[in-house]
């Protein structure tokens, strides 16, 4: 019980500090009204632009970027102020359709119909964890087609209404085409902004790679295999033709979905959708399907919305999958304490270093450390105080090692180190300054007070040409209690 009350202090004190940090971080962040209305019009203008220009005498735009894209920033820039964003989104939205000569009439019915999908996307979005908003969990993307469907499905409501006084049509083929039209465009659009990481932290080699590394020109080209069979199995369905031929990309698709992450498969589903809708929509004769007639247009874009949740759907249980792995092999390999390696992965880890290092016939240095008389604080202050004092030291030695530095929690309060490219000289130096941080820090404990505490540490060395790691850790574990015979807080 005092571990249990003891962690939730600490973790309740670093949770409160991030949440401030966060806070203050988001107050100087947040777009002013003026800029959250500017930069929403301009994406809007755009995105609308874009649309007016795929849209086919009689029918509405082949693809209409600007709803989920104006949804999308909504639901991921929380910095956006609400209010005026919507305020720069409607005036986009009319400037756009009146500026390529629409009525006013019809440009009020468009914009209305437009505003209100969006409103009410975002409306359920914001009823979604975050985890789900990011389509991070397995279900995300089922949230996502469930939302789409219904804010579609509130727009055509509006479009009823536009479709009888713009084409003279009957109101239910005007839900019906405004419905399957909308849910198309948030579900191959709204994955990529959903799934997109951070613009200032992208490094796109890593997302494509899927934080994978791949050591051979073989493994690289490998890799790049989904993407290529799906431009190969879309030039196929141009050579063959035929209603059937929409649907060859489909596996690959599946494929690319298995190999990388959603944010890469969106942003390749998005590229099949806009291939299909564009050929639909194009005046031109086409192999694939007679889409002259609106029943037609309507079938290929719902197929469409349907085929582009599966390989989103796959690719994020994939995702959440390879996260669980990774945390599964974290938790196998690290202490759940101080967040080092255990004795096993230190052993392995270690080991493999220590070979290289031989190999390149490169000084290598280990250190022992322990903490002294740590028994006495555990039986004073309790193992609450202990974990802490264990976790505290933990993050001075890390902190004061490199980044290629083996570090391993080996037992009780005992630690490995293993130093490559280290001299015994410079091992020295660093196992002294590790000494001097530690008998220099003062540690809160949960009751109130500080404690110190001092740390022996024992090192040995090679010239490159030992590869026995047990060996160099029994020399070091020598020196270590030679340092504990000769008083403690001692580096031999």
């Amino acid at each position: 019980m005092k571990d249990g009350r003891a962690s939730a202090v600490v973790g309740h004190k670093m949770a409160m500090q991030t949440a401030s940090l966060d806070q203050q971080s988001g107050s100087r962040d947040r777009l002013s009204p003026f800029q959250s209305a500017a930069v929403i019009a301009a994406l809007v203008f755009a995105a609308a632009l874009f649309g007016i220009l795929t849209r086919p005498v009689g029918f509405l735009a082949a693809v209409w970027p600007a709803n989920a894209v104006l949804l999308g920033m909504f639901v991921r820039r929380p910095d956006l102020q609400i209010g005026p964003g919507y305020v720069g989104a409607t005036a986009a939205f009319l400037a756009t359709d009146l500026l390529t000569g629409g009525t006013i009439l019809n440009t009020v019915l468009l914009t209305t119909a437009n505003m209100v999908g969006v409103v009410t996307g975002h409306a359920l979005f914001l009823r979604l964890p975050g985890a789900h908003r990011r389509l991070q969990q397995p279900h995300s993307v089922l949230y996502l087609f469930v939302i789409s469907t219904l804010a579609a499905a509130m727009a055509g409501f509006v479009g009823m209404i536009a479709n009888q006084v713009m084409f003279d049509k009957g109101a239910v083929a005007g839900w019906a085409f405004w419905f399957a039209t909308e849910l198309v465009n948030y579900l191959i659009i709204l994955p990529i902004i959903l799934s997109a990481p951070a613009l200032s932290k992208i490094d796109f080699v890593a997302v494509l790679r899927g934080n994978r590394h791949q050591d051979t020109l073989r493994q690289r080209l490998t890799f790049f295999l989904p993407a290529l069979g799906l431009a190969f199995s879309a030039l196929l369905a141009l050579i063959v033709g035929g209603p059937g031929a929409v649907a060859f990309p489909i596996p690959a698709l599946l494929w690319c979905a298995l190999s990388y992450p959603p944010w890469v498969t969106s942003i390749l589903t998005l590229f099949y959708s806009l291939w299909i809708l564009l050929l639909i929509s194009s005046e031109h004769e086409i192999p694939l399907v007679n889409a002259h007639s609106q029943s037609t247009v309507l079938s290929i874009r719902l197929g469409v919305a349907l085929v582009a949740t599966g390989p989103l759907m796959v690719a994020s249980v994939m995702a959440a999958r390879n996260d669980l792995v990774r945390r599964l092999k974290r938790l196998a390999a690290h202490d759940p304490l101080t967040g080092v390696l255990n004795r096993r992965a230190f052993q392995e880890t270690a080991g493999e270093t220590l070979s290289e290092q031989a190999n390149q016939g490169s000084p290598v240095t280990v250190m022992m450390l322990d903490i002294d008389r740590f028994k006495n604080i555990n039986d004073t202050y309790g193992h609450a105080t202990g974990d802490l004092v264990l976790t505290v030291f933990a993050n001075i030695v890390r902190t004061s090692l490199r980044d290629d530095d083996v570090i391993g929690r080996l037992g009780g309060e005992e630690f490995g180190v293993l130093l490559p490219y280290c001299t015994k000289t410079d091992g020295r130096n660093i196992a002294e300054r590790i000494r001097k941080m530690v008998a220099a820090t003062a540690i809160t404990i949960p009751n109130g007070g500080d404690l110190s505490a001092t740390v022996s540490i024992g090192i040995s060395s090679s010239e490159g040409s030992l590869s026995d790691l047990n060996l160099l850790l029994s020399r070091a574990d020598a020196a270590l209690y030679s340092a504990k015979r000769a008083g403690r807080n001692r580096v031999e």
